[in-house]
């Protein structure tokens, strides 16, 4: 029996409905497929810098070919086609960009030329400005694997150990006095985090370092943040507070001075105080709100009811150079990282919440450091 017009126009948008609906299914597959395979992405960049890749591109003026890289790289012949594998998911999630390089002699192939992009001359560049150490710590198994019971951890009531504690039985710093390579691996991230921030803050946020005379860095360890402050501002008095078995190490040649104490206790006075975003030494987002506010409360102590600051260098979560949803991501992301050492990841609300209960009665967020901000807190 033929059918009406009318008759087919209902079936074809019956058919058309199903399409999107089964379009709508298949997307949402994509996102969670996308999702699963997050961290082949992480390893795939774990695996081009334990092989050192970056180093090998940099090595030829920053473009090279899978030849001329595995010329400078240790591995197996055989495996010189899992690596045009594994480069393509690198070249695709942008840690290296590609050119083609057309064959002029007659042949029928064509050789990908890989290049360095804004995101791996972070991994190759010198002190100061190469992140590779951080990354390596943020991708070693010690942290990593620190994620694998997230579901035992969620099912125990607080307080309880971390997830990194259930896993590894000891926290953080206790594997770092036991384990003397993790211990390295740790402080050489930390060196190479600070370093790479620190010379942007001096760069953009100079203005919080004018008008003050004196400066303690609170926790500053062997105070590479503060000597990166002294050397741009001369004008300024520096110092770091941390504790007696850290300073007993601190380095003598310099224009930094080092005061033993406990930030619980007191804060040494000076016009400013800086707080910087450290896993090691414990500054803010390694504490809860009632520490967090102890902390806070002996540093308002410590300067001068008029024209003195704390000056906080942490996350800001929802706040960022461009705000953009990759920013706010990557802020979450790592607030869920450190939560596997019980640390905390704060949004504006409750920076207002644990600054104000200290006592300060006015905060301004500088958001120009990427994932990061400046936070100027004022009595």
């Amino acid at each position: 029996m033929a059918l009406s017009k009318e008759q087919k126009l209902t079936i074809s948008e019956q058919q058309h409905t199903t399409s999107s609906e089964q379009q709508v299914a298949l997307d949402a597959e994509l996102q969670l497929w996308n999702h699963t395979f997050g961290y082949v992405k992480s390893m795939a960049l774990k695996a081009a810098l334990d092989l050192g890749i970056p180093d090998a591109i940099h090595q030829h003026g920053g473009s090279a070919t899978i030849p001329q890289i595995v010329t400078r790289i240790t591995l197996h012949p055989s495996k010189t086609p899992c690596l045009r594998r594994l480069m393509r998911v690198l070249t695709l999630t942008g840690v290296f960009g590609t050119q083609e390089l057309h064959d002029d002699g007659g042949g029928c192939d064509d050789e990908l030329v890989y290049t360095l992009t804004p995101a791996s001359r972070l991994l190759v560049g010198p002190s100061g400005q190469n992140v590779s150490p951080l990354l390596n710590v943020m991708l070693c198994p010690i942290f990593v694997s620190s994620f694998l019971d997230l579901r035992g951890w969620f099912q125990h009531e607080m307080p309880d150990p971390s997830p990194f504690k259930m896993k590894h039985g000891r926290d953080i710093w206790e594997l770092a006095a036991h384990d003397a390579g993790f211990s390295r691996l740790f402080d050489a991230g930390m060196v190479a985090d600070s370093g790479f921030i620190m010379n942007v803050v001096v760069r953009e946020c100079g203005a919080v370092f004018q008008g003050i005379s004196s400066l303690v860095d609170v926790g500053g360890g062997f105070g590479g943040a503060t000597q990166a402050i002294a050397k741009a501002f001369p004008h300024l008095e520096c110092s770091v507070l941390d504790l007696p078995n850290v300073v007993a190490g601190a380095p003598a040649d310099t224009a930094v001075k080092y005061v033993a104490g406990d930030m619980f206790e007191s804060v040494s006075s000076a016009d400013a105080v800086f707080l910087k975003v450290r896993v090691r030494t414990s500054i803010i987002h390694d504490w809860g709100d009632a520490d967090c506010v102890k902390i806070l409360k002996n540093c308002k102590k410590a300067i001068p009811a008029q024209g003195g600051k704390v000056i906080i260098l942490d996350i800001v979560v929802g706040a960022g150079s461009s705000c953009d949803r990759k920013n706010v991501e990557t802020q979450c992301l790592f607030d869920l990282y450190i939560m596997t050492i019980n640390g905390v990841e704060r949004d504006e609300r409750e920076w207002k919440k644990i600054i104000f209960e200290a006592g300060f009665t006015s905060y301004k967020i500088i958001p120009v450091l990427g994932t990061r901000s400046i936070i100027e807190v004022c009595p």
